[in-house]
């Protein structure tokens, strides 16, 4: 579901992952795990929720430039997941997504494309 929902972040995440290996892309993907709101909300309901329902609006990621998107997440969320690239490693993925992910760079040189969110609530029973 990763892919469908976000296809910026998906084909971020594919450099990391041809370039750094899986653990990193697997850090990247781990925000996006529960892609599926049909899973989602099932899992709440196996927790023992009541009326569970879910809706996924499309939002806007919106960032001051591709390359404070790509970095936020090589320098900042990596190393939140126990993974740390070096630095030539870090300018090499850098430089790759100003190539490959430049169709979401607005004439102003923002970093933008439509992000949903699931919002799912239940209630406690009893």
């Amino acid at each position: 579901m990763f892919n469908r929902n976000t296809p910026a972040y998906a084909r971020e995440v594919a450099l990391p992952d041809r370039m750094a290996g899986s653990d990193a892309a697997n850090a990247l993907r781990a925000p996006f795990v529960m892609g599926n709101r049909d899973e989602l909300e099932e899992l709440l309901r196996s927790a023992g929720l009541q009326d569970v329902a879910g809706v996924t609006p499309m939002g806007r990621a919106d960032f001051p430039s591709l390359r404070s998107m790509v970095e936020a997440d090589l320098r900042g969320w990596l190393p939140v997941m126990g993974v740390h690239l070096d630095e030539e490693l870090i300018q090499e993925i850098l430089t790759q997504a100003e190539d490959e992910l430049s169709d979401y760079v607005t004439p102003q040189g923002r970093d933008e494309f439509p992000s949903p969110a699931h919002i799912v609530s239940g209630r406690k029973s009893g």
